[in-house]
This record gives structure tokens, sequence and C-alpha cells, in this order.
């Protein structure tokens, strides 16, 4: 069995405020995507990873990828509009057969604990595969909206019905690839909702708090103290 990991990083940085997208930014000394890409190449299981970034960032993390000094290999794949279609230009270089988890380039601590049980997760003619979730724990609520569109408030809702969720994802590569050949619909939220368009089911596991997503400063801040604690 082959593994791979298509690790995605179109971020500009808008929500961080920083001159360099936000996946180049130093998080105690590497840059957050270099972190990224080490856990996957240091896991027990053999991951073939392909980082896809936007074409105009890709000198770039060369550069910054040399100044490092890492040896991490990564094959660069040029991304699309969106995430799907970054996804979809990954894919293309994917085999058939293999196991294949996408990943968010700004989630640099996962447990390896996590991605392993991800990885070795058993995918079944019944199962195309595997998600990370989280249960919520805080209130929340629904903005609601008039006949014209206009916020008219909020109303609560039950946390219970809900579930946050989180990357890696892991698939069947036969089964994402040919999900990946629909058309771009902006309802393709993730990965998992690519698949369940196409009428793949797929399982879910407890995801991990510590699997952060770094979209703005104080997520970089919290990251660090989450780094300095594990």
């Amino acid at each position: 069995m082959e593994y791979y990991a298509v690790i995605t990083a179109g971020g500009v940085g808008k929500r961080m405020k920083a001159r360099v997208p936000k996946q180049f930014l130093d998080l105690d000394g590497k840059p957050i995507l270099l972190r990224t890409l080490e856990l996957f190449s240091g896991l027990d299981i053999p991951v073939k990873i392909v980082l896809v970034l936007p074409s105009s960032h890709i000198e770039e993390w060369k550069e910054t990828f040399n100044r490092s000094g890492s040896a991490v290999p990564h094959t660069i794949v040029a991304g699309g509009l969106t995430r799907f279609h970054s996804v979809r230009a990954a894919l293309d270089i994917i085999p058939d057969g293999a196991v294949v988890a996408v990943h968010d380039g700004v989630r640099p601590i996962v447990p390896v604990d996590l991605i392993n049980r991800l990885l070795t997760y058993p995918l079944t003619d019944k199962c195309a595969g595997v998600i990370p979730v989280l249960n919520v724990v805080e209130s929340m609520r629904r903005k609601a909206y008039s006949e014209g569109g206009e916020a008219t408030g909020t109303t609560p809702v039950t946390r219970e019905d809900y579930l946050l969720v989180q990357t890696p994802q892991v698939f069947d590569s036969t089964r994402l690839k040919l999900a990946y050949k629909k058309p771009y619909s902006p309802l393709f939220t993730d990965d998992a909702s690519v698949m369940e368009s196409s009428g793949y089911s797929f399982d879910t596991i407890e995801g991990s708090r510590f699997n952060i997503k770094i979209t703005n400063p104080e997520d970089l801040s919290f990251a660090s103290r989450l780094l300095s604690s594990v």
C-alpha cells in the first residue's frame, strides 16, 4: 500500500495582516509550512508528500525551504483558483489504489497518534474514508435573515447537532480522484463534502484540540504556546 499526503497551502495571509503568506511565517524558529511537512515526513508509515502552492508562491517557498536547511522530500504542484481545484491538481499525480491524506498546511501541530490512526483506518467498499471531528463545547447561535437577505438577529441552536471538522481527511485515492472529476461547487468546503456529493460514505473519529488552524495573529501565539507544552 502506498501513502500520500496532499498539503494545501494557498493562503495569502489577509487575516494575519502579514507581508508574506501565513504558511511561510515563523513559528518558533521554523516556517509554519515546514513544521507541517515535517509531521508527515517523520511518521513510521512512509508517506509521499505533495505540496500544493499558488504558482506565484512557488519560488518564494523554494527560497524559504532552502534557507531552512531542511531535507524533507516533497513534490510541488501549482494550485488552482480554489482549494477544490488545487486538490484536484495534486490528485493528478497520485495513483489509484493508494491511501491519501489531504491536510491544511497551516495545521502544524496535529498529534502524530491522530495522523497514524487516520492513515491506518480500515477502508472498505462501504467506507471510502475517515475524517477527524470534534464535538462543539460552546453555545451556538445561528444568524437570522429577512427574505430580502438583511440580518435580523440570531437564534439559538442545539450544539449537539453539530461537529467541528478538521484535517487531515483520509480517503481511498481511487474514489477520491473520481469524486474530484465533478464540476466545482461552492458547497465543496472540504474533501468530505466532495466525496459525499458523489455518493461515497466515510467514517468520523475524534480529532484533537491541539490541531488548530492558524489563520490570525492570536492563533500564531497560541500555537507557539502549544508547541512548548507538547
